[in-house]
């Protein structure tokens, strides 16, 4: 044999086989990530003071809750297309919203300021399990799982802004 079929030889032994592990290894990985967009459901997003959460939208229904300014409280049913949804699916795997903490609440809050700070219930809904994240808005924790969690919030108040604009 010659020095360069060793070599060819040699290289077909170790890459061939380290590409096949691969394939397999992260095909099931990907096929069993924990959340995927053909499972997914439905987004529920509540939010306000923690004594009023009036302010609801859930994308299944279409049933968009919200108070103006002028403290009067509006429904309304908006539709969220397909491409929406999997843009907010996917924003939320980049922003990591699947990794930050359930409760996300101050439970020590000084009540004799009298201050109603907004709390945000964001609910991811698939086939057989879901997210929910409860945020306050002046949290006080690691900045990269508040801001992770804030971003996911502001996305879909985003997206349903649109929605309602269209």
């Amino acid at each position: 044999m010659s020095d360069k079929s060793k070599r060819i030889f040699l290289g077909i032994c170790i890459i061939v086989p380290f590409i096949i592990y691969c394939v397999v290894y992260y095909s099931s990985m990907i096929k069993n990530a924990p959340y995927r967009f053909a499972d997914f459901e439905a987004i529920e997003l509540t939010y306000g003071t923690p004594n009023e959460m009036i302010n609801k939208f859930n994308s299944k229904t279409g049933e968009y809750q919200y108070l103006t300014v002028d403290n009067k409280l509006v429904k309304d049913t908006i539709k969220m297309r397909k491409d929406d949804l999997l843009y907010l699916h996917r924003k939320a795997q980049e922003l990591g919203f699947w990794n930050v903490d359930d409760n996300m609440t101050n439970s020590k809050r000084d009540t004799s300021l009298n201050q109603e700070v907004p709390r945000y219930i964001l609910k991811y809904v698939y086939k057989g399990k879901s997210k929910e994240v409860t945020l306050d808005a002046d949290y006080v924790g690691p900045d990269k799982m508040k801001g992770a969690a804030k971003s996911t919030v502001d996305a879909v108040m985003t997206m349903i802004a649109e929605v309602k604009a269209r």
